[in-house]
C-alpha cells in the first residue's frame, strides 16, 4: 500500500480510531492500529506473529483488528456496491463456483493470500 494511500484511509478512519490517553496509560495512536491490522490482513500473520513484534496482548490485538476492520467497513460502505436481491447474490455465488471452482463463496478481498493447510493425518488428500 502505498503512504498516500495509507494517509486517505487513516484520514477516513482516524475518529473512529482514537482513543483519550488516560493517567495510566496512553492510548493506541490510531496510525498504529491501522497499521497492525493492516500488517494482519495483508500477510496472514497470526496474532502470535503480531504479539511479539509489537508488544501487544492477544486479546489487545483481537480487538484492535475488530475495531479497525469495523472502522473500514462503515466509513468505505458508500463505495461499495451491494446485491439489491436474492437472485443476484446467487448469481454471484454461480459465478465464482464456475470461474474460480469455489462454491458457495460470494465475495472476495483482493490481496489476502491464505496458505493451506491440511489436516493431520489426511496423507495426500
Amino acid at each position: 500500500m502505498s503512504v498516500s494511500s495509507f494517509d486517505e484511509l487513516l484520514a477516513l478512519c482516524k475518529e473512529d480510531l482514537a482513543k483519550q490517553d488516560t493517567i495510566l496509560r496512553k492510548s493506541i495512536r490510531p496510525e498504529e492500529k491501522l497499521f497492525l491490522t493492516l500488517r494482519y490482513l495483508g500477510s496472514g500473520c497470526s496474532f502470535m506473529e503480531i504479539h511479539y513484534y509489537y508488544c501487544l496482548g492477544h486479546s489487545t490485538i483481537g480487538s484492535i483488528i475488530r475495531a479497525v476492520c469495523g472502522a473500514i467497513c462503515r466509513n468505505l460502505e458508500s463505495c461499495l456496491e451491494q446485491p439489491k436481491n436474492e437472485d443476484e447474490w446467487e448469481q454471484i455465488g454461480l459465478g465464482f463456483e464456475k470461474h474460480a471452482n469455489f462454491p458457495h463463496c460470494i465475495g472476495a478481498i483482493d490481496g489476502k493470500h491464505i496458505r493451506p493447510i491440511k489436516p493431520t493425518d489426511s496423507g495426500s488428500l
